[in-house]
């Protein structure tokens, strides 16, 4: 099976901390040179010299905030245009709990330029190396929400089910110069967004989060939350040579919750 990204120049965003930062790591192990991006520059410098090292293999850092598209699409182009990024990572931070009955407009407009617009641009940015490379991987981090909606989680069902039909339309444009585009989906994963997500809804059943947690793995086969590096090693492969048949596909790493195929 070929799984080597040697001579792969990778860009992996929200990689400070959690699925992105466990991305980065298994892309740079697999050979790939790999760019970090995310808003803390002092974080991302410290990744990029941790990051795992052979041979020619060199790594580097973006700090920018994803939700000024401007800033976003000047640094990532001039990235690519050093040199050409065929692997993107698509990973940011979700958005605030709570229904979408109750949610303001300005929260859906703010997660739509937070996810949508900003994988956007990231891909316009990149895309022509990859065209021009005939060969590209794009992968979304998203959500099981995608295919089954969460609770609590009104804002976020909405968009990420944006994102992912935005990457299935993809995946058809883009099959033919040999890009492919998939969706990996986590599952309730050990992460600074779970504790929000325990906490948030220990504060609205009146619960302990221990109480709250026990209640989420009831309902996991697999008996546990997974680790952001077992997310990491789906994204990883989709973005290896092995997968370049895998095209338009939402890959759930769930330990089993869901109930739909």
């Amino acid at each position: 099976m070929n799984l080597d990204l040697n001579g792969k120049h990778a860009l992996v965003c929200g990689a400070s901390q959690g699925i992105g930062h466990a991305a980065a790591f298994a892309l740079a192990e697999m050979g790939a040179d790999v760019t970090v991006l995310a808003r803390s520059r002092a974080a991302l410098e410290a990744v990029a010299a941790a990051l795992p090292r052979s041979g020619a293999q060199s790594h580097a850092w973006i700090d920018v905030d994803m939700t000024d598209t401007a800033a976003l699409r000047a640094k990532v182009e001039a990235a690519a245009n050093a040199r050409p990024i065929t692997i993107l990572v698509n990973n940011t931070g979700g958005p605030a709990s709570g229904p979408a009955h109750a949610a303001d407009a300005a929260s859906f407009v703010a997660a739509f330029g937070q996810h949508l617009l900003a994988n956007h641009v990231l891909l316009q940015a990149v895309l022509p190396g990859m065209q021009r490379a005939r060969w590209g991987r794009v992968v979304n981090v998203i959500s099981t929400s995608v295919k089954e909606p969460v609770k609590g989680l009104g804002v976020s069902n909405t968009i990420r089910g944006a994102v992912a039909s935005w990457a299935k339309t993809l995946a058809g444009e883009l099959g033919p110069f040999g890009i492919t585009v998939n969706n990996v989906l986590p599952g309730y994963t050990t992460t600074q967004r779970l504790e929000q997500i325990l906490q948030d809804r220990a504060r609205a059943a009146g619960k302990t989060p221990d109480e709250v947690a026990a209640a989420m793995l009831a309902s996991v086969p697999a008996g546990r939350f997974a680790q952001a590096s077992e997310i990491a090693a789906a994204i990883a492969f989709l973005a290896s040579p092995a997968a370049a048949y895998i095209n338009g596909i939402n890959l759930p790493v769930d330990g089993g919750r869901m109930q739909s195929l």
